[in-house]
């Protein structure tokens, strides 16, 4: 009975769909609802369904006996167009399907029985076996999209899936906000009402018959105030943290949410404070014109609660995690409340508005600790990044690349960050600052200046992982050189100031001195051949030295041709500086052998000065070269 009883609904689904449904897209949209709305009516099952009509209609005429209705059964349905992940894989009109692979049975088995759990009227942790039910359910689904995603190969299924794991979300938000705010309601039903509870007030205040003679129970003074009360019971939260940990699973909520809704509050906020608030005070202030008390608080009492809302979301972005992406929101809540604040004053004017315009004020003054917050953050990200992994080829530290962008972008709303940090000059433990003429002593540019050094010990730190010295120099010079770069591009010069670039710089160019010494302050010493005046060494002497500067040639070459210097300049100058440094040498070396009697023939040399040049100019372009 039961399947003739989910067959006659299907037969009257297609009826519906071929009534309304007048274009695929709208056939698809109906057919959504539908499973939506009961676990019966699953994608699947109508699609199935759509399957059987169409052969039906093509090999029995359209409703004989054999049809789902027979001689009463409902009019044929055109068929219906393929689901997404079906008509992706290449799904006939007729309905015929390729093989159906596993992981496309598991996503249908979960799909029925998801829908079921979705579709329900009641909790579904008002049964308990109902919750564990659902909850495996969803941890399957959860690591079906994850298998999926990581293949990569039927992006079709995973879309489906992930349109699942969105309604599951979605029913497991709706749970947890019920079993937080009505815990009762996930209970069995007692009879009795509240159980025990009932019968022992019934004991202590008669139980009468009547409807007037019952007593009225007193609470009783509290005398100990050293209690802690449980909101919830054991039970009630142990279920919600089940709830919790799926939806974390499943990345349920992340800060681009929030972004969102930050994104929605601000032209919120400025509607309701700049036009559905005065417009009150001024409804107000002609209704109960010369009853000034009597429109105060009739406007009060008509705004309190939508405003109150809107600043509690305030209050809460301003307590919430102060991870440094989320400066740039908060600043532009921080500038909408900053901008409405004059504003409030006429508007606020009566004492009993007049607390509602200081918690608005509190609220400004709350998202500008949380911007200095964020900003010390910042600091605590640079000084926390490990210094484990070296940059390939002594590269540029994505560490850099995400302080210097960040501090651009911050840049971007430099006049609000100097009103936010003013009067904070010392919070960096009380750290002196020297004062520059040529920047301004603005607590912004000091925390940026302080953030800058935090940044250099870091990449100081991190040039010690290269056991190569040279290596550590190069590192050292490519992100200097980055530094550099950004702040000259940016507002961050005007902050830093123009002493600051000229230390940074100089310190770019004593790094490229220690990448000189280091690697090359052999080779122009075993170059050496005495001064001109002195005589020259013995020819046997100098093919000693030129078999020695073979050697470090080639281990340098193979070494520090797969090094990178990022900067295109920087690369040209470093290896000029190279060829300055040895070609003079190397040239006069080669030269006094030829010269010589004893060894007048060119079969000893390895390296022209040409090929010692063209290797010099292929040096740092990294190990793609």
């Amino acid at each position: 009975m039961a399947e003739d009883g989910e067959e006659k609904l299907l037969a009257t689904v297609q009826h519906i769909v071929q009534t309304l449904g007048s274009s695929d897209t709208m056939t698809e949209d109906i057919l959504k609802v539908f499973s939506n709305y009961d676990g019966r009516l699953s994608l699947d099952k109508l699609y199935a369904a759509r399957a059987a009509a169409a052969a039906a209609a093509s090999g029995g005429g359209g409703g004989g006996a054999g049809g789902i209705g027979g001689e009463h059964s409902m009019p044929a349905s055109p068929p219906l167009p393929p689901p997404p992940a079906a008509a992706a894989a290449g799904v006939s009109a007729a309905g015929a399907r390729p093989p159906v692979t596993s992981m496309e049975r598991t996503v249908r088995t979960l799909d029925r029985q998801i829908s079921q759990f979705v579709a329900m009227d009641r909790l579904i942790w008002a049964d308990s076996a109902d919750a564990d039910a659902f909850l495996e359910a969803v941890d399957d689904l959860i690591g079906t999209v994850q298998e999926l995603d990581a293949a990569g190969t039927n992006r079709a299924l995973l879309d489906r899936a992930d349109e699942l794991l969105s309604r599951c979300m979605a029913r497991m938000e709706d749970e947890f906000r019920a079993l937080i705010e009505r815990p009762d309601d996930a209970a069995p039903v007692v009879p009795g009402g509240f159980g025990s509870d009932a019968s022992d007030e019934e004991d202590d205040f008669g139980g009468g018959d009547g409807y007037g003679d019952e007593p009225i129970p007193i609470a009783k003074p509290v005398t100990d105030y050293d209690v802690v009360i449980d909101a919830l019971s054991p039970g009630s939260i142990a279920n919600v943290h089940q709830i919790a940990k799926r939806m974390v699973d499943a990345g349920f909520g992340p800060w681009e949410e929030l972004e969102f809704d930050i994104a929605r509050w601000i032209p919120a906020f400025n509607m309701v404070f700049r036009i559905l608030i005065p417009s009150e005070r001024r409804l107000c202030d002609r209704v109960f014109d010369g009853l000034a008390p009597f429109g105060d608080l009739a406007f009060i009492a008509a705004v309190r609660t939508q405003a109150l809302q809107l600043i509690s979301f305030g209050d809460a972005i301003s307590s919430s995690s102060r991870a440094p992406e989320r400066l740039f929101r908060v600043v532009d809540m921080y500038e909408a409340v900053r901008d409405i604040l004059p504003d409030l004053d006429p508007v606020f004017s009566d004492p009993y508005s007049a607390t509602l315009r200081a918690e608005v004020s509190t609220m400004c003054n709350t998202l500008g600790s949380s911007i200095k917050g964020i900003f010390m953050e910042l600091e605590n990200l640079i000084r926390r990044d490990p210094a484990r992994v070296a940059a390939p080829g002594g590269g540029i530290h994505p560490i850099t690349r995400y302080v210097m962008n960040y501090l651009r972008a911050a840049c971007g709303s430099r006049q609000t960050l100097e009103e936010v940090m003013e009067g904070d000059l010392g919070a960096n433990g009380g750290a002196p600052v020297a004062v520059d003429p040529d920047r301004p002593t603005s607590s912004l540019a000091v925390h940026i200046a302080w953030i800058m050094d935090v940044l250099h010990k870091n990449l100081d730190t991190k040039s010690k992982i290269y056991r190569d010295p040279s290596l550590a120099s190069i590192f050292l010079l490519n992100n200097g050189k980055y530094i550099i770069q950004k702040v000259n591009d940016s507002e961050l010069g005007v902050l830093l100031g123009d002493e600051w670039i000229k230390q940074m710089t100089t310190r770019v160019r004593r790094w490229s001195v220690d990448y000189q010494r280091t690697t090359w302050g052999k080779v122009t010493t075993v170059l050496q051949t005495g001064s001109p005046g002195i005589g020259g060494l013995p020819a046997k002497a100098m093919l000693q030295k030129l078999r020695m500067f073979n050697t470090y040639f080639e281990e340098i070459f193979a070494t520090q041709s797969e090094w990178v210097i990022a900067d295109e300049q920087l690369r040209v100058d470093i290896r000029a500086a190279v060829e300055d440094s040895v070609m003079p040498v190397y040239a006069s070396l080669i030269a006094k052998l030829k010269s010589s009697p004893e060894t007048g023939r060119d079969w000893f040399i390895k390296y022209t000065p040409e090929d010692v040049v063209a290797r010099i100019r292929h040096l740092f372009e990294g190990a793609a070269k």
